[in-house]
C-alpha cells in the first residue's frame, strides 16, 4: 500500500493505493457529497488483481477543508478527477462511482476523456429530479408522525434541529443501511462526512435537494458513454431498482445488477456479493 497527497485546485486530497496486480488499475469516487473513502475499505480485496485507488475528495476525510463555498460544485470535482489521474500517471483505468460519486462519474466521462476503460455505476443519482420523486414515495412508506416532523422543519427551516435528526434516521435505517451496527471502520474521525460540502451541493437530508445539485439531470446524455457499464443498486434502495434499470438501458449494452438484501450501501451490507459482481465485471471489462 503506498499513500500520500496530490495538488489539485483549492488543495491538496488524500490517496491511497492498494495492490499491484497487473490489471487495470479502478478509481473509487466516494459517495456524498463531502463523504470519505473509508466505507469503501473492503473493496482492498480487489487488490489482489489489479491497483485500488482509494482518494477523499477535496473537503473530505484526510484532504483539506477549504472553507471556500465557491470550490463546492461538480465541474471543479470534475477538474479534481483528472488531476489526480494525471499525477498518478492513471493513463488507463476503470471508475467506479458510488450515489453522488455515480454523479462525478457521469460528469467527468462526458468530458470524453481518454483512458478509461470501463464505468460502475453503483447506487446512482443520475438525475436530481428523478431521485426526489423516488424519495417521495419512500416517504409516504414511513410512519405519519415521522413524516410529519420532517415535513414541519422542511417547511421552517429548522433542519438542522435534533428532533429532524432523529425523524431522518427512520429514513435512513430503510433505505440507506438496513444493518444493526456499522463496522468499527467507518466509525473513525477520518470517515467523518463535511456537511458544509453535503449541503451546500445537495442539501439537508437525503430526500430533501435545495443544493446547487438540486436540477442535475445527465440521463439524457448517457448514451454518449460508450465504454462497458455496470449499474447496481440494493432491493431497498433509496437510488430504486426500476429507476436504475431504467437508466442503465439508456447507455447501449449497459449491464444490470440488484443486491437482493441491501439498501444504499451494498458494499457495506452484502460485501462478499458486492465484491464478486465487481470483480467479475471489471475482469469482462479489462
Amino acid at each position: 500500500m503506498t499513500e500520500g497527497y496530490v495538488s489539485v485546485t483549492g488543495g491538496k486530497v488524500y490517496y491511497k493505493k492498494v495492490g499491484n496486480g497487473e490489471k487495470t488499475p479502478v478509481i473509487l469516487l466516494h459517495g456524498g457529497p463531502g463523504g470519505t473513502h473509508v466505507p469503501f475499505f473492503k473493496l482492498e480485496e480487489l487488490g489482489d488483481e489489479r491497483p485500488v485507488i482509494f482518494y477523499d475528495q477535496l473537503g473530505s476525510g484526510r484532504s483539506d477543508k477549504p472553507d471556500d463555498l465557491s470550490l463546492w460544485h461538480v465541474e471543479r470535482f470534475v477538474e479534481e478527477l483528472g488531476q489526480i489521474r494525471e499525477a498518478l500517471g492513471l493513463s488507463q483505468l476503470h471508475i467506479l462511482g458510488h450515489s453522488w460519486g455515480t454523479m462525478l462519474a457521469a460528469s467527468y466521462l462526458l468530458t470524453k476523456p481518454e483512458g478509461v476503460k470501463s464505468v460502475i455505476f453503483s447506487s446512482p443519482c443520475l438525475s436530481a429530479p428523478e431521485w426526489e420523486r423516488d424519495q417521495e414515495v419512500h416517504l409516504k412508506q414511513l410512519p405519519q408522525d415521522v413524516q410529519d416532523i420532517l415535513a414541519k422543519h422542511e417547511r421552517v427551516g429548522t433542519t438542522d434541529s435534533e428532533e429532524y435528526k432523529t425523524a431522518m434516521k427512520e429514513f435512513n435505517k430503510r433505505f440507506v443501511y438496513r444493518l444493526e451496527s456499522k463496522p468499527k471502520e467507518t466509525e473513525t474521525e477520518y470517515a467523518k462526512s463535511n456537511a458544509v460540502v453535503y449541503n451546500t451541493m445537495w442539501g439537508p437530508s437525503e430526500f430533501c435537494t435545495t443544493g446547487n445539485l438540486k436540477s442535475f439531470d445527465v440521463t439524457d446524455r448517457l448514451k454518449e458513454i460508450q465504454i462497458p457499464a455496470l449499474f447496481t443498486c440494493g432491493r431497498f434502495d433509496e437510488a430504486t431498482p426500476s429507476t436504475v434499470e431504467a437508466q442503465s438501458r439508456k447507455l447501449p449494452g449497459a449491464r444490470f445488477h440488484v443486491y437482493e438484501n441491501s439498501a444504499h450501501l451494498a458494499y457495506l451490507e452484502e460485501p462478499e456479493e458486492y465484491i464478486r459482481v465487481v470483480r467479475e465485471f471489471l475482469a469482462s471489462a479489462d
